[in-house]
């Protein structure tokens, strides 16, 4: 593993530990030439994902990717970043146990719509608005509406 602060190609693993949502392993790692110590996670990968993008082009599925998109749509929201990684996990592991190689963009802008639902309001109206490419205030106004029924429904099941 390269170290990111000189990027020497020698470093150590220091500590080792699954990590807490046991799909993945924690390597602690320390640089002999620099000193550096970082953190690495080792995850299963069960097939090499391809996403469909809207316009026709693939592109390799990018784990990372998915976590920014939580990330920018809970920014400076009170969601734990654990309850974001399980989250992430969640949909990663749908996708690659749906036996497609091919996933559509859509669809994984589904599931984390769906995700965020039951993670943040905000979070789910903020990345609504740019996955459903809001224009007006009444998009917004409609999503609120959805968000405002299904609390009244979950309350009177009560």
């Amino acid at each position: 593993m390269r170290c990111p602060f000189c990027g020497s190609e020698d470093t150590q693993v220091k500590d080792s530990r699954p990590a807490e949502d046991n799909t993945s392993i924690r390597r602690r790692r320390i640089c002999p030439d620099c000193g550096g110590r970082f953190t690495t996670f080792e995850r299963v990968q069960l097939r090499e994902l391809m996403v469909l993008k809207k316009t026709g082009r693939k592109a390799p599925f990018n784990r990372d990717k998915l976590v920014r998109s939580f990330q920018i749509a809970l920014r400076k929201r009170p969601v734990d970043s654990e309850r974001i990684e399980r989250a992430v996990s969640g949909i990663v592991r749908r996708l690659e146990s749906s036996g497609e190689t091919e996933i559509g963009s859509e669809e994984i802008g589904l599931q984390v719509l769906e995700a965020l639902k039951g993670l943040d309001d905000v979070g789910f109206v903020r990345y609504a608005s740019v996955y459903r490419d809001f224009s007006h205030a009444e998009d917004f106004e409609n999503v609120i509406a959805e968000i405002n029924a299904k609390i009244s429904r979950d309350t009177v099941g009560d």
